[in-house]
């Protein structure tokens, strides 16, 4: 089986001249990206496993050392990059909590057993998370489905479904 990587952010910049780099992270707090002590560097299909010699949050961003990145051009070059972690890093989450990597791609159907599409996108509002679900069928149609108990009736991860309160003419 493959090892699933998740994008917990992109290098933005390199950082001052001692192979620093500037990361935007993807995560719902900044400090999300120091819990791993590998990051996976690249683009799809081309990673490079870097251990983090030394990171930071600074402001908005984070910033870090990666073993094997020594100066300003070294760091330069990961302009654009990913960073990603393994699944399998993931600390468990709390029963009714869900990881946005393990929604997206998920089946929705209504109480009725109407397909709504699959889950492309997770954002956050304020007032809650909202699901960006597209169906195929309807011409890449969006619909934005609050993640709000209400709403989401089940999540079966093993299943790859999300059943839903959610009329199809929505």
């Amino acid at each position: 089986m493959t090892e699933r990587l998740v994008a917990m952010g992109r290098v933005v910049a390199p950082y001052g001249i001692k192979g620093w780099i500037k990361i935007q992270p993807f995560t719902r707090q900044q400090r999300g990206l120091l819990d791993y002590p590998r990051w996976q560097v690249g683009q799809e299909g081309a990673w490079q496993s870097l251990a983090v010699e030394s990171a930071k949050v600074h402001g908005a961003t984070v910033v870090a050392k990666l073993d094997g990145v020594s100066d300003r051009e070294q760091a330069a070059a990961l302009k654009g990059m990913q960073i990603a972690v393994s699944r399998d890093d993931f600390p468990e989450p709390a029963a009714d909590e869900f990881y946005w990597a393990d929604l997206i791609g998920l089946k929705v159907v209504n109480a009725d057993g109407v397909a709504l599409g699959n889950v492309i996108r997770v954002f956050e509002t304020g007032a809650n998370d909202v699901l960006v679900v597209e169906d195929q069928v309807a011409g890449k149609q969006e619909r934005l489905l609050p993640f709000i108990a209400p709403v989401i009736r089940q999540v079966d991860l093993a299943g790859g479904t999300i059943t839903v309160d959610w009329g199809a003419d929505y």
